[in-house]
């Protein structure tokens, strides 16, 4: 009976050291990703972002995605000649109508 326990035991143990590095792993990928998404993050502060409206200027040179274009990706390039998003800020990007009259949400800035 002794013996038997002692092999319970061993297999229990076994499974919680495995565990424990599955734990260390996870823990460890976890904080790797952190660490990347904060380097990324701190990057982009340092880029114009279409997504800022502080950013877009009236005159500038940019690139949208007209709304027909959003499946395609397909941008158009013009001079922003009014920022039509209010808010500061917006996940797909601040809405912007050219110069041309076509209307999109900026995804590239180009530099002045």
């Amino acid at each position: 009976m002794v013996a038997i326990a002692s092999v319970a035991t061993f297999a229990s143990v076994a499974a919680i050291a495995a565990l424990a590095a599955a734990a260390t792993i996870v823990t460890t990928a976890t904080t790797e990703a952190k660490v990347t998404i904060a380097t990324t993050d701190t990057m982009n502060q340092n880029q114009l972002d279409g997504r800022n409206r502080s950013h877009i200027k009236v005159g500038q040179e940019v690139a949208i995605v007209q709304k027909q274009d959003q499946r395609t990706g397909d941008l158009t390039e013009g001079f922003v000649k009014r920022i039509l998003t209010k808010s500061a800020k917006h996940p797909h990007g601040i809405k912007v109508q050219l110069e041309t009259g076509e209307v999109g949400r900026v995804k590239k800035i180009f530099e002045e």
